[in-house]
């Protein structure tokens, strides 16, 4: 499992307006290419949104599925990348202040070959690639609160 924090100069309900906005996913989403589609009902549990990641012409077609929400606070995502697996994804936004959140992802396989291949090179890639992810998120949500 990999666990990444990050401090947000924004209000977790601008933090999740980010989350809750599907068509930002490939803007902060590392390795997400472009979103075909968002369900209207995102991001209620059980909505979709439907995603491309990867490099042209090996790009993936696949979706990422709500498994619990709890507005401005937490969102829990079941994250397809088949035929290499899924992962669930969960980000947690703790208010540290009336301008800052502190937000926490944790990212762990679940299901296909990637979840066999688990060891400390690929822990140190995925916690890299989450890094950049929440500071993309910033980038958003701090723009968004301006």
């Amino acid at each position: 499992m990999s666990i990444t924090t990050r401090t947000i100069n924004a209000r977790p309900e601008r933090v999740f307006a980010v989350l809750a906005d599907g068509w930002t996913y490939s803007d902060w989403v590392v390795g997400t290419t472009h979103i075909r589609d968002v369900d209207a009902a995102w991001p209620k549990q059980g909505s979709q949104l439907h995603h491309k990641a990867g490099p042209w012409p090996v790009s993936l077609h696949d979706t990422s599925t709500v498994i619990a929400v709890t507005p401005e606070s937490s969102l829990t995502l079941r994250a397809g990348l088949w035929p290499l697996g899924e992962a669930e994804v969960r980000i947690t936004l703790e208010p540290l202040g009336p301008e800052r959140t502190r937000v926490v992802m944790r990212e762990e396989f679940k299901a296909g070959p990637l979840l066999g291949l688990r060891n400390k090179i690929n822990d140190v890639v995925l916690h890299r690639r989450n890094v950049e992810a929440l500071r993309r998120l910033a980038d958003l949500a701090e723009r968004r609160d301006s």
